[in-house]
């Protein structure tokens, strides 16, 4: 089997197909979610806790120096903890979106089996219910 004729088949599995249809989606439902933390989710947090900008906190550890005639200009040393803040709370609201619509899927095929009652299997036939009376008499003997 050649290299190609592998790969085609290998591609064309379900499982890969469905994969990618995933990753897919799961591409526009980040940028939706994107969307909803730093279009309405921050703004809100923001004005609740009166207009501050998680990305603003920042912990200069060494000064900017202006240039001078005889050096350049060296650019300040600092840990951006604002910025991992905000990143945290976009993972925390992007995992209690995530953990909505999973549960709001779940609850519709949940909903779906539930509604369908199972048969109830089929009463036994004359001669299983002979046979069954032929077995017990002879457990007795």
């Amino acid at each position: 089997m050649s290299l190609i004729s592998e790969f085609k088949d290998f591609a064309m599995k379900g499982n890969v197909v469905d994969m990618a249809i995933g990753v897919i989606i799961g591409g526009a439902f980040g940028k939706i979610v994107t969307s909803m933390v730093s279009d309405i989710m921050m703004p809100i947090l923001g004005y609740v806790i009166g207009g501050v900008n998680f990305t603003d906190f920042k912990l200069t550890l060494k000064d900017a120096v202006p240039a001078t005639d005889t050096t350049p200009a060296v650019e300040a040393v600092t840990l951006n903890y604002g910025n991992f803040l905000q990143v945290t709370f976009d993972f925390l609201i992007v995992a209690i979106c995530i953990f909505a619509a999973i549960r709001l899927v779940s609850n519709f095929t949940k909903k779906k089996k539930d509604e369908a009652p199972a048969p109830e299997p089929p009463a036994p036939s004359k001669e299983e219910v002979l046979l069954t009376e032929i077995r017990d008499l002879l457990k007795n003997k």
